[in-house]
Formats: C-alpha cells, sequence, structure tokens
C-alpha cells in the first residue's frame, strides 16, 4: 500500500522536508520559487545565511540515489534562479549563500522515509 498520492509525491517531499528544517531552527521563506531559469524547492534563512534547498525523493535506489540526480546542469539552473531571487529581493547587502540538499527515500515499505539534510551539498566554481 502505498501510503502517498502519485501526483502529490513531489510536494508531500518539500513540506516534509520544510517541516524537517523548521524543526532544526531554520526559518521558511518561499517555496517552489520559479522564473524562467528554473526553480527553488525551498528558500530559507539558517541564521544571518540564505539557504536554497534542492529536495529529492527516492521510492527506490535502482535508479540512483537522490544526490546523485543533483547534475551539474541542474546546479548551474538553481544557481541562476538563485541569482534571479536575489536581484528581485533587492538586498541592501547580499547575504551569505549556502545550497543544500534534502534527500527522502524509503528503506522498507510502507514506513516514514529517511531523511538525509546534506547542508553545502553543492559549490558553484
Amino acid at each position: 500500500m502505498n501510503l502517498i498520492p502519485r501526483l502529490s509525491k513531489g510536494r508531500w517531499a518539500e513540506e516534509l522536508a520544510q517541516q524537517y528544517l523548521i524543526q532544526r531552527g531554520l526559518t521558511p521563506l518561499t517555496q517552489n520559487y520559479r522564473c524562467k531559469w528554473g526553480e527553488i524547492d525551498l528558500i530559507l534563512r539558517d541564521g544571518n545565511i540564505l539557504v536554497f534547498v534542492e529536495v529529492r525523493y527516492r521510492q527506490h535506489q535502482q535508479y540512483g540515489g537522490g544526490i546523485s540526480s543533483i547534475t551539474a546542469q541542474k546546479q548551474q539552473r538553481i544557481a541562476s534562479t538563485a541569482q534571479h531571487y536575489l536581484q528581485q529581493q533587492r538586498f541592501v547587502q547580499l547575504p551569505t549563500c549556502r545550497f543544500d540538499a534534502v534527500i527522502l527515500s524509503h528503506s522498507a515499505t510502507n514506513t516514514a522515509p529517511d531523511i538525509l539534510w546534506l547542508k553545502d551539498a553543492f559549490r558553484l566554481t
């Protein structure tokens, strides 16, 4: 029995990831920020740091884990979208930024997902 409706798995994973991060002291700012360059699942504050979060859900590991799906191309799209967000917010002083990933996966059927929070999951070179 699948506990997650098929069409809402991504949304469900993002909500669960956001609650997980809130419980760890982060403050939510925006969900599903979109522009012509892409989308950022979650944007939060961790103290003075602005955190852009990519959420990945994998029901099975047969196609690779969630982190392997965040390719260099995906990272670049996230970075371009983050740059757009920063420009739109018109910060007086640009905040320190971090790119995190939250990976949700199931190790057994009908159990709560395992959650892995990767702080500073990637950096732009």
